[in-house]
């Protein structure tokens, strides 16, 4: 058994679709990219992960996957809570072996993050792959300067707008990020400015959008 999740012992943590033994994980390909009802459970975290990302990256907002998933280690996943609203943005560090696919376990701050009350030990989640940034290295680095900035806020979403050329040796990129606290929620437009030969930082800002 996994060594620090948690639930309830009554509680069914396996979705079923109906008239069916297969979980509800299993769909067609061109569902994959969309989002999956599944349940969350929280752990308190580990000294080791599978993924060698530690539960502390990310600020605690990290989760452990099903193998049977289609999530990564590093990816971010998007993680509602309907019965809050509250969502959260969360980096897959682990994976659990005996979990199905739509299962997933949270940090414990993540699952505090979503409103959920630690002692009830597990919430239904709306679970949706997040925009990978994987291959925008300058999305990831103003998303570290976003988290810096709002303190007590979470990122609940994030896009890249687009790129250009501004002179020779010099390219900027702007990305939205949504950040939100228990009494807003907030759109952030981050500009970075970069050397894309050396790829050296030349400037960045950021500002709120009305």
């Amino acid at each position: 058994m996994y060594p620090y999740f948690y639930y309830p012992n009554n509680v069914d943590h396996f979705h079923r679709a109906p008239d069916t033994e297969q979980p509800l994980f299993h769909m067609p390909f061109f569902y994959r990219r969309q989002s999956i009802q599944g349940q969350a459970t929280w752990t308190e975290g580990g000294a080791v992960t599978k993924c060698d990302i530690p539960w502390s990256d990310n600020q605690f907002m990290t989760v452990a996957v099903s193998p049977q998933s289609e999530f990564r280690c590093g990816q971010m996943l998007k993680v509602r809570n309907p019965a809050t609203q509250r969502e959260i943005l969360v980096e897959v560090v682990d994976t659990v072996d005996e979990f199905p696919g739509n299962h997933i376990n949270l940090h414990r701050r993540a699952f505090e993050a979503l409103g959920a009350n630690p002692g009830v030990g597990i919430v239904d989640v709306v679970i949706s792959p997040a925009p990978d940034l994987e291959e925008e290295e300058f999305g990831k680095y103003l998303m570290e300067i976003v988290r810096v900035a709002y303190p007590g806020y979470n990122i609940v979403d994030y896009e890249f707008v687009g790129s250009e050329e501004v002179a020779e040796n010099r390219v900027s990129e702007t990305y939205n990020y949504v950040v939100e606290s228990p009494q807003e929620r907030v759109t952030v437009q981050g500009h970075v400015v970069y050397n894309p030969r050396t790829d050296r930082v030349i400037s960045f800002d950021l500002e709120e959008l009305e």
